[in-house]
C-alpha cells in the first residue's frame, strides 16, 4: 500500500513505516503531521479521483530536522571579468510515515441530476456583402474623374487621357 502525496510544491510516494524527507515544516520533532493526498493505492486498486480522495489521510511523525547536500551556484558572464561562486543548502524535514488511510473515500458522491440545456442560438452575423463600388454614370464636368468616393462625394481629379478616371482610380476600375 502507498500513497502520493502534496507538501513543499513537490509531489512524494511515501508507504508505511517509511523514512521520507520533505521540505521543511514548521514543526517541532516529534509531532504528527497530516499531509494532503494525492494519489492512494492498496495493491489492487488505485484512487486518484480528488472527491473519492476527500477523507483520505496520511498521518507522519517528524523525526529530525536538518540540511541537504551543497549545492554550488556559479554564475559567470564571459569577457567581463564577473564571476560569483556560491553555495546552497536546503533545509529539509526527516518524517516517518504513519499511517495511510482512506476513511470516507468509499462513500458515494450523491448523483448530480442531469440539466437539459438549450442549444445555444447563434449570434446573428450579418456579412456586408462586397459590392461593386458606386461609379457615376457621367462626370460633372468633362475631364474630371467619374469615380464616386466611399463617402459620397465624386471625385475632384482630372481623368486621365484616354479614360474617364483619374490616375488613383483607373488601376482600381479599369483593371
Amino acid at each position: 500500500m502507498y500513497a502520493v502525496v502534496a507538501t513543499g510544491g513537490k509531489q512524494v510516494k511515501v508507504e508505511k513505516d517509511s523514512l521520507a524527507v520533505i521540505e521543511k515544516l514548521d514543526v517541532a520533532v516529534g509531532d504528527t503531521v497530516e499531509l494532503p493526498v494525492l494519489l492512494f493505492s492498496d495493491g489492487g486498486t488505485i484512487v486518484a479521483d480528488p472527491a473519492a480522495l476527500v477523507g483520505a489521510t496520511v498521518t507522519a511523525t517528524v523525526v529530525e530536522h536538518k540540511q541537504g547536500e551543497k549545492k554550488m551556484v556559479f554564475k559567470f558572464k564571459k569577457r567581463k571579468g564577473y564571476k560569483r561562486l556560491k553555495g546552497h543548502r536546503q533545509l529539509l524535514t526527516v518524517v516517518r510515515i504513519g499511517d495511510i488511510a482512506l476513511d470516507g473515500a468509499k462513500k458515494a458522491a450523491p448523483a448530480k441530476a442531469e440539466k437539459k440545456v438549450a442549444p445555444k442560438a447563434e449570434p446573428k452575423v450579418e456579412v456586408a456583402a462586397k459590392t461593386a463600388p458606386v461609379v457615376a454614370e457621367a462626370a460633372s464636368e468633362p475631364g474630371q474623374c467619374a469615380a464616386v468616393k466611399a463617402d459620397g462625394t465624386q471625385c475632384a481629379n482630372k481623368a486621365k487621357e484616354g479614360s474617364k478616371y483619374c490616375g488613383v482610380h483607373a488601376k482600381k476600375y479599369e483593371g
